[in-house]
């Protein structure tokens, strides 16, 4: 049983690091072990249709997917995996691996095991029905269920062990068993433990090729999974390799930012070993994102925690926003102080048509102010500053931007009340310089950082944010009324693509760090800004989707309703509905999901709200009036605005 209060998942979050994890084989592939971490993706034909789904993975290994994954619901589906494994291989790919995915049916399970490479079952439902019943269990109830469970996996265990097979337990977060949810709740903690009692079980037969997985389809949820199994597993003395991906992401560019949120914050840590962006697309389109995200760190080395490192205020394992004092900016926006985080453009950023609001402020970026003060060794002689140059006058309603070289002497007279001040950092331990700067900034400013040295991104703002912590409790514990906490801008000036912002951003506003953010080196920055902040249910500006990436038990074409769906719900703010494929994808996948719309058989839906069922096989060309309608009994629709093009 995991500890209530782990120990760290990572020895330092200051410093990069690739997790340790134990080597794995799957066929041919070996992932873990300091191996590149391998992308993979799954077929989305019906798994009985073997040369379809034969000519599927032979388009994803073409693009480039290192491990396919192919649905299994029932023993001749298992079966039907015998011919596709054969005409994959005879196509030249044998050396990828293809993996079975089992639900509920532990004999597809058994069958699959003979075929391919690897089967990946979820703890939740491999053994347990879903029955969202309450129960206590005392001790030795609850040993009794887990002794069913072993009866149940211990063969497959067995068998992969005898065949030199590997396992994926993949947890999902919607579909804990009841058994679970009734000691953990619906939890990480509860992730955490379902995955670990298969991994005990596989362990006493003597099976160790093992891969793990926490999955949820909201990022804050699955990192928070992922960094306490990390921990538990280290307790437990078995690092094992790790499956990443945050499930029913959705499709476009909402599907790729909420997918690097999650995989590219646990990336940004050392933490994963294989990867699936689950996109309700074309399995095809999954593959070039996976890649592009993994590739930021494929040259990554290990680093040295910098010295004097202060403790972080920051409990990785459960969300709590960072505290700050509130600003004003531009015409009078509050930052910080528990406000929603605010999004911030360049000047010149262009308006366009869109579903995101107006951003909240607008920087004065047009010649980037730099206080050029001389450098003065020593923090005691900072105090004289030397002057500042390259200075202009900020349009009113717009905010002051500067940059400062950390260490240099700056002159307080010359940075405004609600000025963006951005650090540039130097070197590999950055903390001295950042002390020296914060002693000679004023407060009233936001602060950020303009160039993040040799610690990387992710880390400096971590750094950044632990010291302005560590002052303020200082000055707290001298009683010296003066300490102050001052809100803390994103600003990623120096990156330009995409996934690698919403890696570090989605990190960091999930450890509960960031009062605004500022991404100015994009196309569109507002509308990167919001739908990151959607993503990671930092701020929620419109209706959000909960949709599977569709497989061989999908019962209606995903991506079209999906786009339907999103075309008549997508105005209305602050709602989540699901889209799931099948009964396996829900109820329990919709995790919180206000509505859900389910495939219940071929051309029939069953309707939810939350998971209460509430309209029974619809035949789906009704379905999709039948959602409107159960929303507006709900009373949370709103006829969509007039059509109005943004200012420019």
């Amino acid at each position: 049983m995991i500890r209530p209060f782990p120990s760290a998942y990572v020895d330092s979050r200051l410093a990069w690091h690739r997790r340790d994890s134990l080597p794995v084989r799957i066929g041919a592939l070996t992932i873990g072990g300091g191996r590149p971490v391998a992308v993979q993706s799954m077929c989305t034909t019906p798994t009985q249709d073997v040369a379809a789904t034969v000519a599927q993975c032979i388009a994803l290994a073409e693009v480039g997917c290192e491990i396919i994954r192919v649905t299994a619901p029932g023993v001749k589906d298992a079966h039907a995996l015998k011919e596709i494994r054969r005409g994959f291989s005879a196509a030249g790919f044998a050396a990828i691996p293809l993996v079975a995915d089992i639900h509920f049916m532990p004999a597809a399970a058994m069958e699959a095991i003979e075929h391919v490479e690897k089967v990946r079952v979820n703890p939740g439902n491999f053994a347990d029905k879903k029955r969202f019943a309450t129960r206590e269990y005392s001790d030795a109830d609850y040993q009794a269920e887990l002794e069913r469970v072993a009866e149940r996996f211990s063969p497959l265990a067995r068998r992969a062990k005898e065949l030199g097979r590997a396992l994926r337990i993949g947890t999902n977060h919607g579909s804990l068993s009841d058994r679970i949810m009734n000691r953990w709740g619906d939890s990480p903690a509860g992730m955490v433990e379902s995955a670990l009692e298969f991994v005990r079980i596989a362990e006493s037969v003597g099976l160790r090729d093992l891969v793990i997985s926490m999955k949820s389809s909201n990022p804050k949820v699955m990192v928070e999974a992922y960094r306490l199994l990390v921990a538990a597993l280290a307790d437990h003395g078995a690092a094992y390799p790790l499956h990443l991906g945050v499930t029913e992401a959705g499709d476009g560019e909402d599907g790729r930012i909420k997918s690097a949120a999650g995989i590219g914050a646990l990336l940004e840590d050392g933490i994963g070993d294989t990867i699936r962006v689950s996109l309700t697309e074309p399995p095809e389109a999954e593959v070039p994102v996976a890649r592009a995200l993994v590739a930021r760190y494929a040259g990554m080395r290990d680093q040295t925690a910098p010295a004097d490192a202060p403790t972080e205020s920051v409990n990785p394992f459960a969300y709590q926003r960072r505290a700050s004092e509130i600003v004003r900016v531009g015409r009078d926006v509050p930052i910080g102080g528990g406000q929603v985080p605010r999004v911030l453009v360049p000047s010149a950023a262009p308006g366009s048509p869109g579903r995101e609001p107006e951003a909240d402020a607008r920087v004065d970026d047009r010649q980037l102010w730099r206080l050029m003060a001389h450098s003065i060794p020593g923090a005691e002689r900072c105090g004289a500053a030397t002057g500042s140059r390259g200075s202009t006058v900020t349009p009113a309603g717009q905010v002051p931007l500067i940059t400062v070289r950390a260490g240099e002497c700056v002159d307080q007279a010359t940075i405004a009340a609600g000025a963006l001040v951005l650090l540039r950092l130097e070197g590999s331990d950055p903390g001295p310089s950042i002390r020296r700067a914060l002693d000679g900034l004023p407060t009233g400013c936001l602060l950020g950082i303009a160039e993040a040295s040799l610690l990387g991104e992710l880390r400096a703002y971590r750094l950044l944010a632990a010291i302005i912590d560590e002052r303020f409790a200082a000055a707290e514990a001298q009683r010296a009324g003066s300490g102050t906490r001052t809100p803390i801008c994103l600003a990623l000036p120096f990156l330009t693509d995409e996934l690698a912002i919403t890696a570090v951003a989605g990190a960091l506003l999930i450890d509960g760090i960031g009062d605004c953010v500022y991404l100015p080196a994009v196309s569109d920055p507002r509308r990167l800004s919001f739908t990151l902040l959607q993503a990671v249910k930092a701020r929620v500006t419109r209706a959000d989707y909960v949709a599977c990436p569709s497989c061989g038990r999908t019962q209606f074409d995903l991506m079209e309703v999906t786009a339907h769906i999103k075309e008549v719900t997508a105005h209305l703010d602050g709602i989540t509905i699901a889209i799931m494929g099948c009964i396996v994808n829900g109820p329990g996948e919709m995790a919180d999901a206000d509505f859900g719309y389910v495939g219940s058989g071929p051309g029939k839906i069953d309707l939810y709200r939350g998971k209460e069922l509430v309209r029974r096989n619809l035949a789906s060309e009704r379905a999709r009036d039948e959602l409107v309608s159960l929303i507006k009994e709900a009373g949370k629709w709103r006829e969509p605005d007039p059509v109005k093009a943004s200012p420019a």
